[in-house]
């Protein structure tokens, strides 16, 4: 059991991959909030567009 425990704590490959999700979460939330403030910007962009024209 005590061999077990050790091995267990050596073991970094989970702390790893929980790592690697952390980091790919928080990026996939940048590209959303970046995503939604283009395209407010560019809603505002066409609305002013589409106005002048019309």
């Amino acid at each position: 059991m005590i061999d077990y425990l050790k091995k267990f704590n050596r073991d970094i490959g989970g702390a790893s991959a929980i790592e690697y999700a952390l980091i790919a979460s928080l990026i996939s939330i940048v590209i959303i909030g970046a995503a939604t403030v283009l395209g407010t910007t560019l809603d505002s962009t066409f609305s002013s567009i589409a106005s002048l024209l019309g």
